[in-house]
């Protein structure tokens, strides 16, 4: 799984950048989630992959800058996840709900910003909850009762008082997460509403098939996030908990690259191309 998320994700991008057909703002969102998705599992699954591998109590140990930095690259690649699939329902919303205007809208210029502005973001979320982690108090040892450096994971196991940092996170999930989702939701009522104005069947398969990639990828994403967080919580809530994100950590960014490419004409033509330009070399 670990490696089919990598070199998918990887193909993504290459084609994204070597195929002049690819350069349009969806594929441009579409090539940052494939690097955040790559960034994602290559922080998180390695190190459990090994614990699996050589079943040695001794591997499952990690040291606090070790911790720091894997929940730093985790946070920033998951927030990224968040507003680049924003982005891409938004150029989804403008691509059907303004489709005369939509070069004039989507420039080069704005989608560049939104993605930058989806990186920097990110960033500076985690550098700060980087920060809050680093000034908490541990033991000499603890057990982290979860396969990553998982916030609230960390939080279980300080010394310290958690409380006002617990409610910075809140209004962080509130910001980062609510906010980008209900923007999702809104655009795809805008987009609904605009498909059902099309008098022809075909005319209406056409406009919902161009958003059918982007909407299995953020049903996918934003299922096992939202059961996590809102199942109540109980003995087993644990063991649900480490499941479903190992749901969203390793499934979700390895079925990306099959929804992206598997029905979509432009991907399928540059995956041929490619073949060919290797077998004329």
């Amino acid at each position: 799984m670990y490696l089919l998320t990598v070199n998918g994700n990887l193909l993504i991008t290459g084609l994204i950048y070597l195929e002049d057909r690819l350069h349009t703002p969806m594929y441009f969102f579409l090539g940052n989630l494939s690097m955040a998705d790559v960034t994602y599992v290559s922080t998180t699954l390695p190190k459990l992959l090994s614990i699996i591998a050589t079943k040695d109590n001794r591997d499952n140990r990690v040291t606090l800058p070790t911790c720091i930095t894997q929940a730093y690259f985790f946070m920033t690649t998951a927030a990224c996840d968040v507003f680049i699939l924003t982005s891409m329902s938004y150029d989804r919303y403008v691509a059907i709900c303004r489709p005369l205007n939509y070069y004039m809208i989507m420039n080069r210029r704005l989608y560049v910003l939104m993605a930058a502005f989806s990186w920097a973001i990110s960033i500076m979320n985690s550098l700060m909850y980087s920060c809050f982690i680093s000034t908490l108090s541990f033991c000499s040892s603890h057990t982290i009762d979860h396969f990553f450096c998982d916030l609230n994971a960390l939080y279980a196991i300080t010394t310290s008082d958690t409380r006002i940092r617990e409610i910075i996170m809140i209004i962080g999930d509130i910001v980062l997460a609510f906010v980008p989702f209900s923007l999702t939701i809104a655009s795809y009522v805008g987009i609904i509403r605009s498909i059902l104005k099309i008098n022809s069947a075909e005319g209406r398969f056409k406009a919902f098939s161009s958003c059918t990639s982007h909407l299995t990828t953020v049903m996918l994403f934003y299922g096992p996030i939202l059961f996590l967080y809102t199942q109540p919580k109980s003995i087993d809530s644990k063991t649900q908990d480490k499941i479903l994100s190992l749901l969203y950590m390793a499934v979700v960014p390895m079925l990306n690259p099959f929804v992206y490419t598997l029905r979509n004409k432009n991907f399928l033509g540059a995956l041929r191309n490619m073949a060919r330009i290797k077998m004329t070399i």
